[in-house]
């Protein structure tokens, strides 16, 4: 019931990080990926470790906080593929600053890069996804789903809205056969983090105190969860936010 084999999957972002730690779990599972980014020369480099892993993969350059691109990326992967079953929502970014310092434009950089992206690919995905019968969505929520930080303002309110998003999806479109639900990482080691680390002082000792499994994540600890929300073993589970965190969120 986990098997991919046959199926196509967009991850945004999937170039890197947790989005390639995911695409490699999906590629590991049978699944075609589609690796859709800004930056082609990562994410041909990308395409080369999907291809080992034994997925025809392949990379489309996308700025998904454009409309425009983001409809050029989907009939590509329709002109391409023929059809889509899953999409990874995941591309984001953030701005360590506190509210009183954070300029508007940084704001608009980093809710439509976390949020109103995924809200695009969504929209753009719905009609290859019912034309498949059915298909999973999956949106990279974050701890900052669920608690406050006072350098991460836009990106805690980006990452609260892709759980309201993923609620509403998935309450929309379960007559579709499609099942919509959020991932929320807890601290992994990707480049988005080790800046943190520097930037923010203090801050590896506190996330290895408080995570029950004593380290930081590793992008390969959310393949599994990817490919059991993007595999039919799923298909009675959606609107759901499932925290994959060793243990940070439970913590007193």
């Amino acid at each position: 019931m986990f098997d991919l084999t046959g199926k196509v999957a967009l991850v945004t972002g999937g170039n890197g990080g947790i989005g390639l730690g995911m695409a490699l779990g999906l590629a590991q599972a049978g699944a075609r990926v589609v690796v859709a980014a800004r930056n082609m020369a990562k994410s041909e480099d990308a395409v080369r470790q999907l291809r080992a892993a034994g997925s025809d993969s392949f990379a489309i350059a996308a700025d998904v906080t454009d409309e425009a691109s983001v409809q050029q990326l989907f009939e590509a992967v329709a002109a391409r593929c023929g059809a889509l079953h899953i999409l990874v929502n995941n591309a984001g970014t953030t701005v360590r600053k506190p509210v009183d310092q954070l300029a508007l434009a940084e704001w608009h950089q980093v809710m439509d890069t976390n949020l109103t992206s995924a809200f695009l690919c969504s929209r753009a995905a719905h009609p290859l996804l019912k034309a498949a019968g059915g298909g999973k969505v999956i949106n990279i929520g974050s701890m900052m789903s669920i608690f406050g930080a006072p350098y991460a303002p836009a990106y805690g309110a980006s990452k609260g809205g892709i759980v309201q998003l993923t609620k509403a999806m998935a309450a929309s479109w379960a007559v579709d056969g499609i099942q919509v639900n959020a991932i929320l990482p807890g601290w992994i080691a990707t480049e988005l983090t080790d800046a943190a680390r520097t930037q923010v002082a203090g801050l590896n000792e506190r996330v290895i105190a408080r995570t029950a499994a004593g380290r930081w994540g590793q992008p390969k600890d959310l393949a599994g969860t990817a490919v059991f929300l993007a595999s039919s073993a799923s298909d009675f589970v959606t609107g759901t936010a499932i925290p994959v965190d060793g243990g940070y969120s439970i913590a007193a």
